[in-house]
């Protein structure tokens, strides 16, 4: 399969393609239009459903892409991957597949990781009444962000970042900065005072589309953590229990268990859109993941500054701006063909082991 065939340029592209080959392949289609916000040309924004299957099917797999806007490129390319393979063809009797294209269509369409609330969705699910403090980003924050992006104001949030994991540690760094946090609306990793429209929107797609099933797979499809090219997992599933030794048997011990993000110890995560659908759908078990595509490594984290600083501190007409927002995209889905290839080889594999794995549970 040819990459070009997956991977588009833009959220409209991506849509465009999504729909025709969902309709081509077979699939039912639901769209969900946002009712507030627009794309960047005042396009109207959908988070589309795709479902292949019967309706009355016991086990169903959901699939998201665009948890975080601008990595739907790679989210999109990997849901058409399977969408256009022998997938479709071959689906088990009693399984479904739920393809929903671009939960976060605001932020595919803007390319920001966030929501038109610069909100990190995948934070989102929470009791906003009982928001988690997170005290080390609150000594973090004004350190790392700044008005204008030089290489001086680079070097000097790397030094903060440095000091503090001398002091405290690097994963205390890591879990300071990715965990989540509550306070601060123009900071990273940002999860909001109420729930997101695209919150409400998958809960509704959960009611929809997956109530009635007796097992639910899970895969939300994100890009920037492990090696160039190549899947990283993480399991939200209780580790040790057997929802996540279920995981363990469909993908291997190895991509499951002992998983250390940049290397580094698992950020207590505070927000999960894995840990909202398991929420959604009340006692129903449900197994997966959230599958990244390694791009820079460590070095994304200057990328998600570079997020916030394109939206709140950038001059949109300047030569700079266009540069970055390039450089930006590039660090979240590589134009590169070698990794697009990758992506894509691996996401037929990776949904069709959930697809049997799911068959057989």
């Amino acid at each position: 399969m040819e990459f070009y065939n997956c991977y588009a340029l833009d959220y409209d592209s991506a849509r465009d393609a999504f729909l025709r080959i969902a309709a081509n392949t077979g699939a039912s289609l639901t769209h969900y239009l946002h009712p507030t916000h627009q794309g960047p040309q005042g396009q109207d924004l959908y988070v589309d459903v795709a479902y292949y299957g019967s309706v009355s099917a016991s086990r169903k797999l959901i699939v998201l892409s665009a948890t975080h806007g601008l990595e739907g490129l790679s989210g999109s390319a990997a849901q058409l991957a399977w969408m256009q393979g022998e997938g479709p063809k071959t689906l088990p009797e009693d399984v479904a597949v739920v393809m929903v294209h671009a939960i976060n269509p605001w932020g595919f369409a803007h390319l920001s990781r966030t929501t038109e609330n610069n909100v990190d969705l995948n934070r989102n699910f929470i009791d906003h009444g009982q928001a988690p403090a997170n005290p080390a980003y609150e000594q973090l924050h004004p350190l790392v962000l700044f008005d204008s992006w030089t290489k001086q104001n680079i070097v000097a949030a790397q030094q903060a970042m440095d000091d503090f994991a001398q002091k405290h540690g690097s994963d205390a760094l890591f879990d300071a900065l990715a965990r989540g946090q509550y306070s601060r609306a123009d900071g990273l990793n940002y999860g909001g005072s109420q729930r997101e429209w695209s919150n409400l929107v998958l809960e509704e797609i959960v009611q929809n589309h997956l109530l009635g099933a007796e097992k639910v797979a899970f895969i939300d499809w994100h890009t920037g953590v492990g090696e160039y090219g190549e899947p990283f997992f993480l399991c939200f599933n209780e580790e040790g229990g057997a929802l996540f030794e279920q995981a363990a048997g469909w993908w291997g011990d190895a991509r499951i268990k002992g998983q250390r993000p940049h290397g580094k110890a698992r950020p207590n995560y505070q927000g999960l859109l894995f840990h909202g659908v398991q929420q959604f759908l009340g006692d129903t078990p449900m197994c997966g993941a959230v599958i990244e595509f390694g791009t820079r490594g460590w070095h994304m984290r200057r990328m998600l500054r570079l997020d916030l600083w394109l939206k709140f501190k950038a001059d949109p007409g300047s030569p700079a701006y266009a540069m970055l927002q390039t450089d930006l995209l590039d660090s979240f889905c590589p134009f590169d063909q070698i990794w697009r290839d990758s992506t894509i080889q691996h996401a037929q594999e990776i949904t069709a082991q959930a697809v049997q794995g799911l068959a057989a549970w």
